[in-house]
């Protein structure tokens, strides 16, 4: 009966609701999405429902039974959860996966609820849903934004099969700190490439047609200054200047924006005293109001309630009050709004109004997902069962695997390897392990799916490989899952004298050493980031019997490999990289695929120099005039440069560049040119990036910011001219007072393969 009058309501709207109008979403760049087809009927509905249902839509809650079993009463906590969601006191759910439990949920929501509002479904798909591909770090390192987008979408036409209809991604939060695990969730140090990446993710998971059973909604998260967490320790405090938040951290989310993504998520926390959850400032005066942010805006897990903690909030109450005003507008699993809101406006602390605005915002995504036209438009077992695994998934997942692979040293040419008559010693327990490669934040992936190196590298038959684990990198008994402690293999040696002899009868050791997927991720910040336990150790053993190492890292971070950039003659950043990630590297390994990626982040040399980042401000004493003197900005134990600079990253040819011009164009553009050559003898991309430097301004710039990039493939001997455009927009920057500004002067122009770019010239913007 319920269902019925829902329908009817529906059906005496003006206009029938067509969320899947392409112009919603082809036109959102504008924030379009306010039309009649979708602004009426939200409306309408919000007309009829109560104080306690508009809030209602404002509660999420996290799974808590198996909707298709018997409902819980045993489980006082779940049992009210169950209660809310038949009165309609719940807008969405998250960690709900698969057809099957999607549409039993959605039909309690839909059939037996007073109105029949659908529910949303929010899923932390990151890198992938079930097909899992490499981390969003390593995606960033291939600079390759078409292949960054078809990962995203792949993901989401894989999880909207499983009813899945909005996920908890792209992170856009900006880091130069590799101690934060976190940092494997994004796309590096730099705003201007965080913004495009962000773009790219945004525009594959969202598409052309957000109603699109293919399509869903993007989170802009985490909203703001996440990644510049204290001591890169994680949930910690986040204390910077107005014109590092303008021009660091707000570039990213503001270009999402602009892009049409529909939710973003404040953070966990504080920044410059508030927490996020509660920051007016943020969510109203610039999300809402100043850049025109239409969708809405959820909590982290239990943010609100975690504003009593930081000392912010009184009680649960009182959060309830605090982010409510503030702007956040879905409360993500802490229950404060279901269960504190109502009384909060009775009581005229929380205007209605503000109420109506956050459960309008929701209803008005849940439209343009096309959730009122079809409530179970995600919830079709049989197409789950055609889609979820499909072999083109796994087919792009190895498209882009390769090209995240970053190669950092190749001293004499060790690689690409032979393909016959070698001995190879394949050595370490990560190159045999078929789950750690699937990274952090892949909670639907399932354990053993990965292909391990060992694998890929058994499909070349002509050489001899034999295989030594060496070292478990996690302790045997380690509780290994998301949200447990690993216990990291600190003592145990007794496998290296059978690597050690392995290595003695080898032409070639290829050693696969780094940091189990766990390692890195919420929660997981690390105050050492070098080899975790003893691999360093066997790295050293191995090195003194055979020097002939081609070192292969499986991170999720930069990590501090001094020794190992000193003696390994070559080393091959090849990250987490998914269910792929064993043929990625065979491939890259035995010179099948040329090795293209560029360091999305500085690789330290010590981690005492981290925050480390390429685009840093210079000091009043950047050098010193003597040696011996001490007075200018240097340590005495350590030098200033990175490891690893931003963008670096080698190939199996090489490329030059020269001739580079600036042509002068009307309203302030700039036309950059230079004659890039691949100067050795196979082909190969680089990846052409382009840099400046404001000279002079009216407040400190960096000594370099990255401004354009293009990827270039050329046979060797050959060159292209590439052309670059600097306009108004990259030329520019934000005031303290978040003004931006566009000054004459001076300016010098970088062009090259990483940041350490040396082909220089000026431009003079008059």
């Amino acid at each position: 009966m319920k269902k019925l009058i829902f329908i009817c309501f529906i059906l005496c709207l003006s206009c029938k609701v067509s969320t899947g109008n392409k112009d919603t979403f082809q036109k959102n760049s504008n924030n379009s999405s306010n039309n009649l087809n979708i602004e009426h009927p939200v409306d309408s509905i919000l007309k009829l429902m109560t104080l306690e249902e508009k809030i209602g839509q404002m509660n999420q809650y996290n799974g808590f039974w198996d909707a298709t079993g018997p409902v819980p009463k045993s489980n006082e906590k779940a049992a009210l959860k169950y209660e809310h969601l038949k009165k309609g006191l719940v807008g969405s759910m998250l960690n709900v996966k698969g057809a099957k439990q999607v549409r039993a949920l959605q039909k309690i929501a839909v059939e037996e609820t007073r109105l029949g509002i659908p529910l949303i479904f929010g899923f932390d798909v990151i890198h992938g849903y079930k097909t899992i591909g490499p981390i969003p770090l390593a995606e960033s390192a291939s600079w390759d934004l078409e292949a960054i987008k078809k990962a995203a979408q792949n993901a989401a036409e894989e999880a909207a099969a499983s009813g899945i209809n909005w996920t908890f991604a792209p992170m856009v939060d900006i880091s130069r700190d590799a101690r934060w695990g976190r940092v494997m969730e994004g796309a590096g140090e730099d705003p201007y490439l965080g913004a495009k990446i962000g773009v790219a993710r945004v525009q594959g998971f969202q598409g052309e047609d957000l109603a699109s059973p293919k399509s869903i909604a993007a989170c802009a998260k985490h909203f703001a200054a996440y990644g510049f967490a204290e001591s890169g320790r994680d949930y910690n405090t986040a204390d910077i200047g107005t014109s590092t938040l303008y021009n660091v951290v707000f570039p990213p989310f503001k270009a999402v924006n602009e892009a049409g993504v529909r939710t973003f998520m404040n953070s966990f926390n504080i920044l410059n005293d508030l927490p996020a959850t509660g920051n007016e400032f943020l969510q109203r005066e610039v999300l809402k109001n100043e850049w025109g942010f239409d969708g809405f805006i959820v909590s982290d897990w239990g943010s609100i309630a975690e504003m009593i903690p930081h000392g912010y909030a009184e009680d649960i109450k009182h959060a309830a009050e605090l982010a409510a005003n503030a702007g956040s507008d879905m409360d993500m699993e802490s229950s404060a709004y279901v269960l504190e809101l109502a009384n909060l406006v009775k009581e005229g602390k929380v205007d209605e109004k503000l109420i109506d605005d956050a459960a309008k915002r929701i209803l008005r995504v849940k439209f343009e997902l096309g959730l009122f036209d079809n409530p179970y438009l995600y919830c079709n077992e049989e197409h789950e069962k055609d889609v979820v695994g499909k072999r083109a998934f796994h087919d792009d997942a190895l498209d882009i695997a390769k090209k995240s692979i970053v190669l950092l040293k190749n001293e004499n040419n060790i690689l690409p390897l032979k393909k016959e008559n070698q001995k190879i010693a394949l050595i370490g327990a990560l190159a045999n392990d078929k789950t750690s490669p699937l990274g952090s934040w892949r909670i639907a992936g399932d354990d053993g799916t990965a292909v391990s190196v060992l694998e890929g590298l058994q499909q070349y038959k002509g050489n001899t490989l034999t295989y030594a684990k060496g070292a478990d990198v996690v302790s045997p008994g380690s509780n290994i899952t998301f949200v447990n402690e690993l216990k990291i293999n600190e003592t145990d040696t007794t496998g290296f004298s059978e690597a050690i002899n392995v290595a003695k009868a080898a032409d070639v050791v290829v050693m696969v050493l780094g940091e189990h997927g766990y390692q890195t991720g919420e929660g997981r910040s690390r105050t050492k980031i070098d080899l975790p336990g003893v691999q360093q150790e066997l790295l050293e053993a191995v090195y003194k019997v055979n020097k002939n190492i081609v070192l292969v890292l499986t991170n999720g971070r930069p990590l501090a490999i001094t020794w190992a950039d000193d003696n390994i003659p070559a080393i091959v950043e090849a990250w987490h990289l998914g269910v792929q990630s064993g043929n990625a590297i065979a491939q890259v390994l035995y010179g099948d695929y040329n090795p293209s990626g560029k360091l999305p982040m500085t690789f330290p040399r010590n981690v005492g120099q981290i925050p480390i980042y390429y685009n840093y401000k210079n000091t009043g004493r950047p050098h010193g005039k003597n040696s011996d003197v001490v007075f200018w900005s240097h340590y005495s134990d350590e030098s200033n440069k990175p490891l690893y600079p931003f963008g670096h990253g080698l190939s199996y040819t090489t490329f030059s560049y020269k001739n580079l011009k600036v042509e002068a164009l009307p309203n302030s553009k700039f036309k950059i040119m230079v004659d890039v050559t691949n100067s050795g003898t196979v082909i190969g991309k680089e990846v052409v990036q382009l840099y400046i430097q404001d000279k002079f301004a009216s407040l400190a710039r960096p000594v370099r910011e990255l401004k354009g990039f293009v990827m270039v493939e050329l046979e060797p001997k050959k060159t292209k001219t590439i052309e670059l455009m600097l306009t108004e927009k990259e030329l520019g920057f934000y005031s303290q007072h978040g003004v931006f500004i566009v000054e004459p002067g001076e300016f010098n122009v970088y062009v090259g393969g990483n940041s350490n770019a040396t082909l220089s010239t000026t431009l003079i913007l008059e």
